[in-house]
């Protein structure tokens, strides 16, 4: 991949959305396109975005029992989507089922842990160990369904890509040296997360809420 930053396009109208993507499209890879844009705008919304000419990471995040999630899966092929993701913890009957029920070429990862969460959020949640190791075990969990790869923070990719040599990491959370962290917990920059593995840089609001994003998306292009 020539350029692996994909832009989280977290603009939930479709004008303002387009407007953004042209200003940046010379210094991104992608456009990934989240539950927010989805529920405002469906079908309609994807494809208007598709046809800027892009590829397209519907992040989705299925997860459910094994047929529905499969059904899911089936569905969105009128997209055309490059990646789609399903989350770990729905196990591996319903990962195996939604690779099998994936349009060709499609890659489908799955999300781990969310780079909102540290420590704490696992234990409250009844998760013993630390991100890193719940990380690890989901990854092998998702290796063995036969998924083409994960999504997890730029602190755990690299350990990731040790013991997956061929897979497709996907690291969102990304945040460019100086600028603030907002809802994130676990960081890294986009630089870092590329040389330790990442094969999908998904960076959103230092792009879309820069003063200049176009500059900002230049700028990050740079430091690949």
């Amino acid at each position: 991949m020539s350029n692996p930053v994909y832009l989280a396009l977290d603009i939930p109208q479709i004008d303002p959305a387009k407007a953004l993507i042209e200003k940046v499209k010379a210094h991104i890879g992608g456009i990934k396109l989240g539950l927010e844009f989805y529920c405002a705008h469906g079908a309609h919304g994807v494809h208007e975005i598709a046809h800027m000419g892009l590829p397209i990471f519907l992040d989705l995040k299925f997860h459910d029992i094994p047929n529905t999630v499969a059904g899911a899966m089936q569905a969105v092929h009128v997209y055309e989507p490059a990646i789609v993701t399903v989350h770990a913890s729905g196990g591996r009957a319903m990962m195996e089922d939604a690779k099998a029920a994936a349009a060709e070429g499609c890659k489908v990862v799955a999300v781990t842990m969310l780079t909102s969460l540290d420590e704490s959020d696992l234990r409250s949640g009844g998760i013993a160990g630390s991100p890193h190791d719940h990380v690890m075990r989901l990854a092998e969990l998702a290796h063995t369904a036969g998924l083409d790869g994960i999504v997890c923070s730029g602190q755990e990719v690299g350990a990731v890509r040790k013991q997956w040599k061929d897979g497709f990491f996907v690291v969102p959370g990304l945040r460019p040296a100086g600028s603030g962290t907002g809802d994130q917990k676990r960081t890294v920059t986009p630089r870092q997360a590329r040389d330790d593995g990442a094969s999908v840089l998904v960076i959103g609001r230092p792009i879309s809420r820069a003063e200049d994003p176009q500059a900002a998306a230049r700028a990050i292009e740079a430091t690949l």
